[in-house]
């Protein structure tokens, strides 16, 4: 399972350079078409991961239960936004796929509540499966960050 947890901290990396080059104001704003932003997306795809490899697991998450309940399957930004949260955010983006790498080579997923998900319909019967479908998920949210990119600059 190397290679997914691999891609998954590239992909991070991707997220991060983004957080970084963008300003607040960029961050927050929700381009026509779209129904949420790129800060949002970020936060969407570091509470998805927790949940679906530690909460699915039984194990408590690196996220608060408020950044979940922000950042959760079917929530849309509710204001803009503050640095201090971006800030937060792209911390968590490093360090909570370290800790998965961590804890995923020290075999800790052991119990895993399967779990099917919404949009695609296949059911998660593992972690191997679970970390699979969090590469999905966020190259999809990469994919609709980049596009984006061009309409908030």
């Amino acid at each position: 399972m190397a290679f997914p947890l691999d891609v998954l901290q590239s992909t991070r990396k991707s997220f991060k350079r983004i957080l970084e080059k963008l300003s607040l104001e960029a961050l927050n704003k929700i381009p026509k078409g779209f129904s949420n932003n790129i800060i949002w997306n970020i936060g969407h795809i570091v509470v998805t991961e927790q949940l679906l490899a530690y909460r699915l697991s039984g194990l408590p998450t690196m996220v608060s239960d408020e950044l979940i309940e922000k950042y959760k399957k079917g929530t849309k930004p509710e204001g803009s936004v503050s640095q201090e949260e971006v800030n937060l955010i792209k911390g968590l983006l490093e360090t909570t796929i370290e800790k998965t790498a961590k804890d995923y080579k020290n075999d800790a997923f052991k119990n895993f509540n399967e779990y099917m998900v919404s949009t695609t319909g296949n059911t998660l019967i593992n972690i191997d499966d679970s970390l699979e479908f969090i590469l999905f998920h966020e190259g999809m949210h990469l994919g609709y960050v980049l596009s984006m990119l061009k309409l908030v600059k």
